[in-house]
């Protein structure tokens, strides 16, 4: 069974142990999961195939009434409301993968505000939220008693380069005064890519391959890397991810970007004391096995370890031979790692056909 599933009410079980503790908050909980037998809801399965978290979204009018003060937006399709999130935590990062999959929902289907309604108690879960740009921004009162009202509106952007994970999922080009984020090229190699980002995985790649563990689908990567230049990326500067060839064709056509993210930290692997260290840093974030890190940490083959948010998967991935003929780069260009200017990443943005709303220029 996939640990993840986008199933219809009527198949889940809601006599699952996972449920109660929302019949305790919820009195009318019982009747208005039955109502919704014909809706869909992201479920995560956990140890002996028992829910351990579960997501419902849905589309909501653009006045939200039921609050104090009331919700409103000037976007034509309204809010989207986290109608329930409910995580059962051990440790794991499921609680910033439903984040995600909340994003791309909203991305996917054009929604720029976001509201989800919280009881006060549920600190963790609250502070999960706040840490991707959600405010409180209203309360809502109920027999069950008062939630917090939390808010993500996309038009609003957080400054400085400490913020870049609470703008997420937009992509700041423009920077501030504190920071003038730099943008760069990054080579992947095809094993590495498409575990690493499973929504930029090419229609002709075997799906079987993206593993179904948290750092592939999650927010943040943590990445290996020996190329030249690394050592000088900041936090918020801006990464295009190249795929690199696979020998099924020409690298003219098979070579691509897929996706922009942005960096959060660099370290060289020497800044470890120990292999321990290494591991608690790398293994949460990272695609590589125990093995592969074991091996990374004895040879020393990759020094760089860059730590970045996974932002964007391009609609339209840029092959290299629109990268040489429409944006301009140099065919001799090392393409390992390299400089890309504002008019070259907003030229790949527009061949990639990325949503503007998203970006920050």
């Amino acid at each position: 069974m996939e640990n993840l599933q986008y199933k219809c009410f009527a198949e889940i079980d809601l006599n699952d142990p996972f449920f109660d503790s929302l019949k305790a908050s919820y009195r009318e909980f019982s009747d208005w999961f039955q109502r919704k037998a014909g809706e869909y809801a992201y479920v995560f399965y956990g140890d002996n195939d028992l829910i351990d978290g579960f997501l419902y979204l849905k589309p909501e009018l653009q006045n939200i009434n039921d609050c104090s003060p009331a919700l409103s937006t000037n976007f034509p399709r309204g809010w989207l409301k986290v109608g329930t999130l409910k995580i059962n935590a051990h440790g794991t990062k499921l609680g910033e993968r439903f984040i995600k999959k909340i994003f791309d929902y909203a991305i996917t289907y054009g929604f720029n505000d976001i509201y989800v309604t919280v009881f006060a108690e549920h600190v963790p879960l609250i502070a999960l939220f706040e840490r991707y740009g959600f405010g409180i921004e209203a309360k809502k009162v109920t027999a069950n008693g008062t939630e917090l009202v939390l808010t993500r509106r996309f038009n609003l952007v957080y400054q400085g380069v400490e913020n870049t994970n609470k703008n997420y999922p937009l992509v700041n080009f423009r920077g501030d005064l504190t920071y003038q984020p730099q943008i760069y090229l990054l080579s992947i190699y095809p094993e590495w890519h498409t575990r690493l980002l499973p929504d930029s995985i090419l229609r002709t790649e075997d799906t079987s391959i993206v593993q179904d563990v948290s750092p592939t689908n999650s927010i943040h990567k943590v990445y290996l890397a020996r190329m030249r230049g690394i050592e000088h990326l900041n936090r918020g500067d801006i990464l295009f991810i190249y795929r690199t060839g696979d020998d099924a064709g020409p690298a003219y056509y098979r070579s691509l970007v897929s996706s922009v993210c942005v960096v959060e930290e660099y370290r060289n692997i020497n800044s470890f004391r120990d292999y321990a260290e290494f591991a608690k840093y790398c293994a949460p974030y990272s695609v590589f096995s125990q093995e592969e890190l074991q091996r990374f940490w004895r040879v020393r083959k990759y020094p760089h370890i860059l730590r970045f948010s996974y932002n964007i998967a391009l609609p339209k991935r840029i092959i290299r031979k629109d990268l040489l003929e429409q944006v301009g780069l140099s065919e001799g260009a090392y393409f390992g790692f390299m400089p890309l200017t504002h008019q070259q990443a907003y030229h790949i943005l527009r061949l990639g056909q990325i949503n503007e709303s998203f970006v920050i220029n």
